[in-house]
């Protein structure tokens, strides 16, 4: 069984920064000889390995919509099956920094989109100029401060589960 190298994953988050479907991640692995299915993938997503779906609508009436997952995931799922190769079981990896990487993602994930979303209603509001650029500023300011959280997050998060790396399974391969 192969496992997606560096290149690989690069080229992958480079085409397919906007998301993925389920199905068209668990057809990338399956060249590689990487057992994975979409009922695998789900029980990934419910044990909080890796990101929730956001639903993206189809163009045209009536279409409905469906649900695509973050790049990332990809570069996830590759790291979850070189540790389950390694002998670690599902808990092991929720505990080992897979889980608290997606847990830190979330959180990343949420900021940006309460901060885009405060940012947008600025634009839309009739404000002083004074003011405006008061509330410009707080929100420069807590996004900053947002990723400095994130940034924060993820060297404590590192720091308290690096006995549970496995040989070939790196941070490097969830970054």
């Amino acid at each position: 069984m192969d496992y997606l190298d560096p290149g690989e994953l690069a080229r992958i988050e480079s085409e397919f920064a906007r998301g993925l479907s389920a199905g068209a991640i668990v057809e990338i692995f399956r060249p590689k000889g990487v057992r994975l299915s979409e009922a695998t993938f789900r029980k990934y997503v419910q044990a909080g390995l890796l990101p929730r779906s956001r639903r993206v609508g189809r163009k045209g009436k009536h279409r409905g919509s469906h649900g695509l997952y973050p790049v990332e995931s990809v570069r996830r799922i590759n790291a979850i099956k070189k540790m389950m190769a390694a002998g670690l079981t599902l808990e092991e990896i929720r505990r080992s920094f897979v889980g608290v990487k997606n847990h830190i993602d979330q959180v990343e994930r949420s900021l940006d989109e309460t901060l885009s979303g405060l940012e947008s209603e600025l634009g839309e509001r009739a404000l002083g100029t004074v003011q405006r650029r008061s509330l410009q500023g707080e929100l420069s300011g807590l996004r900053r401060r947002a990723g400095d959280l994130v940034r924060d997050l993820s060297r404590v998060g590192s720091a308290l589960t690096a006995q549970r790396a496995v040989g070939s399974v790196e941070r490097s391969d969830l970054s």
